[in-house]
């Protein structure tokens, strides 16, 4: 099997799941290049000690990303860092002319998305993007089929929202996405908006303007040296937008980013709402595609469970339950497929995709501050 070699810069949280992925490569019924995680890098350096105990292909570790990326050996990289650090290090990743696979905001602000951005224009041949898992799911790829179809007919409103209650707990210890000079002024949004943002992005429905509602309702936090720590960014942010469909159609359109939604866990959702067919999808019932059925004036939902048919096949039968980590293995799969030069149905979120986010979280940001509906 032909092999793409990789370096992981951030060995956290996501450098694992990677790891996971790459190691799963044999379940994918597919020509696909597997990827093969050479060398591995992070400032701290008992981060590492994970990757050297599990990852059985790793020959070279680093504390330095820029001897990562002097090493000729290595063709793709994937880098998971705090968002301050996106903008130097994402452009002497692209800059390096390897293959790369970035982690969302792109860049804390919209400056910083932009030369990251010029930077993806210099070196054309790289393929760059941005990772977001959720999309890859089988019922919501069914979900997507019914868009591009039109079979929902005209729309008449579309939510999307990506909400968990980690940060419910006022007495969790603060973290660097708490703090602005690390994470940005755009909070909640900087962390969860690519994800919520994918599919509609995709779909053409590019917000035009925006009124935000962003909240911070955990003001202080505890510091870890027994005092308290300011809380400065946006716990969970509403932006209701004007998108237009294919024909010109404006439609309302509301994102939802939220660290703090009472009961939710990780709940990624989609939900399009048509004069023909309504159709809705939510990884808290993640095997499951909605739709509703027209009954003379009259509309039904119905629920059908969809299984185990991904995007790009696997050895696992199509009976069984697909989850999150079969999401990243099938986004893994069509990164390294854009790779090796083969056309995707459904791709990974594209770099001017980003620029997108910034210009609304940018709005949504004036929004706010003015109280008023911000032109994009």
């Amino acid at each position: 099997m032909k092999t793409i070699k990789f370096g992981i810069i951030g060995c956290g949280l996501m450098g694992k799941e990677f790891a996971g992925a790459a190691g799963r490569w044999s379940h994918l019924n597919e020509e696909c290049p597997a990827p093969e995680i050479v060398a591995v890098c992070d400032a701290t350096p008992g981060a590492l000690e994970w990757f050297r105990a599990k990852v059985p292909t790793v020959r070279f570790v680093y504390t330095d990303y820029h001897e990562l990326l002097e090493n000729a050996e290595i063709e793709a990289v994937y880098c998971a860092v705090p968002h301050v650090l996106h903008r130097q290090i994402y452009v002497d990743i692209i800059e390096s002319g390897k293959h790369f696979m970035g982690e969302k905001p792109f860049g804390m602000d919209q400056e910083a998305n932009q030369r990251i951005l010029e930077a993806c224009a210099r070196h054309p041949k790289s393929v760059v993007r941005c990772a977001s898992e959720f999309p890859f799911y089988p019922a919501c790829q069914k979900l997507i089929s019914w868009i591009r179809e039109g079979r929902t007919g005209k729309i008449l409103e579309v939510r999307a929202g990506l909400n968990h209650s980690s940060d419910m707990d006022p007495n969790k210890p603060i973290n660097w996405k708490r703090v602005i000079a690390v994470n940005g002024e755009y909070g909640c949004m900087g962390d969860l908006g690519i994800h919520t943002e994918h599919v509609p992005f995709r779909m053409g429905w590019i917000p035009k303007n925006v009124c935000a509602k962003l909240c911070n309702y955990v003001t202080e936090r505890p510091d870890g040296k027994g005092g308290m720590a300011a809380c400065e960014t946006w716990d969970n942010a509403t932006l209701v937008c004007s998108a237009a469909d294919g024909d010109g159609r404006e439609f309302p359109m509301t994102l939802e980013m939220k660290r703090m939604k009472p009961g939710a866990t990780n709940e990624w959702y989609l939900e399009v709402y048509g004069m023909e067919a309504s159709v809705r999808f939510t990884t808290d019932d993640p095997n499951a595609f909605y739709f509703t059925q027209q009954m003379g004036a009259e509309q039904a939902w119905c629920r059908v469970v969809v299984g185990n048919k991904p995007q790009y096949a696997t050895v696992t039968a199509g009976i069984f339950e697909f989850g999150f980590a079969d999401s990243i293995l099938q986004m893994w799969a069509s990164f390294l497929k854009e790779i090796d030069g083969q056309s995707v149905e459904f791709g990974c979120f594209l770099p001017e995709e980003t620029a997108i986010s910034h210009a609304l979280h940018t709005a949504a940001l004036r929004s706010q501050r003015e109280g008023t509906v911000a032109v994009l």
